[in-house]
């Protein structure tokens, strides 16, 4: 389950389901910062100091507002949020990003009698008859469902996953009234493309609330890595699931992230196998699973395995798309400048009539980041310190104003999804041999 938290730091909050329930909290959310700017900006003021709006906004009163807001509305709200907190990590001050990033590890639940009621409306009053157990606290809660675990009366383990209701009919709606929330209290710096981010979080959050589309994706994934010993995956169990509910097999393990915790042999292995897997899913299967958030993978300390949760975000990739990365890829390796930048262009990453200027400003970046393909060898990526430069790369283009197309959506997708692979890769503090996944994949 993606975006998820532990039933520790959970507690039962009804979910408002109808438009207008929504729109008030959005409308709250913004009397209250604007509250607290006044409150604040007077304090200032008989404290004989100018206030500067900014200052007033981002606040640790106002940025922790937000994240408990969206929290308990869930949704396409939080789905922005959590996508937010990402992408502007490092426009914001370090203590606030920290308070807005709570948004991908905290949700609250809803409480039984609104979960009581969605069971019903989905498997009829009766649907106890079917369960040797049902266990009322949710496993996990996010952004549009949560988890609960279950016993069939034939005995099999299932994750049931329970969408929120009304959150599917609300999407757009959320979107508009975040959309203003933002703008109307300066939570994001001017130079974020707020609208695009909004867009593409409404577009993945319809595709994530089709659990239909899941199911198949589930199904797929199973095929592929049938045969495989490194990775679980969760079969469906059709006869629980429907338009708002999909129940799966249950997996045990423990979160991925412990795995920091044990050995250098086993963090470099549990990487070097995530690492692999985003480079197949790209260039062998054209399918990804494109939610980068750690809860989505759990590992079996007794079998050494990986388990793959979360199949909502899955994009299949034109074997077009798939062959301009592959170009990417290469020319990172070869050094040549020229493929490179033709490949951005095919993906729609840089416009063809980009300035000299503009294009040796990205040609550094990607220089930057092809390092490692170009070195080759292990790559240690507890010590290589290469995303910090990279943001420090990024930082310097938004400064000099350096133009950046908006590039399609399969593209953020396959973008985020590599970062957060690296992410986790930088949490274990794991070492990966680079050589034999050139050779393989490129």
């Amino acid at each position: 389950m993606s975006d998820a938290t532990s039933r520790a730091t959970q507690k039962g909050v009804r979910i408002p389901t109808n438009r207008w329930g929504r729109m008030a909290r959005m409308g709250g959310l913004t009397a209250g910062i604007a509250g607290n700017v006044a409150a604040r900006g007077s304090l200032e003021l008989l404290q004989g100091r100018r206030p500067q709006l900014a200052d007033l906004l981002l606040t640790p009163g106002n940025v922790s507002r937000v994240a408990d807001q969206l929290a308990r509305m869930r949704g396409a709200a939080m789905k922005a949020g959590q996508l937010l907190s990402m992408e502007t990590s490092d426009l914001l001050p370090p203590e606030l990003a920290q308070i807005l990033a709570r948004l991908r590890s905290e949700a609250h639940f809803m409480p039984p009698a609104q979960l009581k009621k969605v069971l019903i409306e989905n498997w009829g009053r009766d649907f106890l008859k079917s369960f040797k157990k049902f266990d009322v606290q949710p496993l996990a809660a996010a952004s549009i469902g949560q988890v609960h675990r279950a016993q069939t009366k034939d005995g099999q383990d299932l994750a049931v996953k329970v969408q929120y209701p009304g959150i599917r009919d609300s999407i757009d709606s959320d979107m508009r009234n975040l959309g203003l929330v933002l703008r109307a209290s300066g939570m994001v710096p001017d130079s974020f493309d707020t609208d695009r981010l909004l867009k593409d979080s409404a577009e993945q959050l319809h595709e994530e609330t089709d659990y239909a589309r899941e199911a198949a994706a589930l199904s797929r994934f199973g095929a592929y890595f049938a045969q495989e010993e490194d990775f679980i995956i969760p079969a469906v169990h059709p006869d629980f699931s429907s338009p708002d509910i999909l129940s799966m097999t249950f997996v045990t393990g423990v979160p991925v992230e412990t795995v920091a915790t044990l050995d250098q042999a086993t963090r470099d292995r549990v990487a070097s196998k995530l690492v692999e897997l985003t480079l197949r899913e790209l260039f062998e299967l054209h399918d990804m699973q494109t939610d980068p958030n750690f809860a989505n993978y759990l590992y079996v300390p007794e079998t050494g395995q990986i388990a793959l949760l979360d199949f909502g975000a899955t994009r299949r990739f034109a074997p077009e798309m798939v062959a301009s990365y592959k170009a990417l890829y290469r020319s990172a390796v070869t050094c040549d400048d020229d493929t490179a930048f033709q490949a951005m262009i095919d993906i729609g990453l840089v416009s063809p009539d980009t300035s000299d200027r503009d294009r040796a400003h990205i040609l550094r970046i990607f220089g930057l980041a092809a390092e490692p393909l170009r070195t080759g060898g292990i790559l240690d990526f507890g010590t290589s310190g290469l995303l910090a430069r990279m943001r420090r790369e990024g930082l310097v283009l938004a400064d000099e104003q350096v133009a950046l197309a908006a590039p399609p959506a399969d593209t953020l997708l396959l973008q985020r999804k590599i970062l957060g692979c690296y992410l986790l890769a930088e949490r274990l503090r794991a070492r990966v041999d680079l050589d034999p996944l050139i050779e393989r994949f490129l």
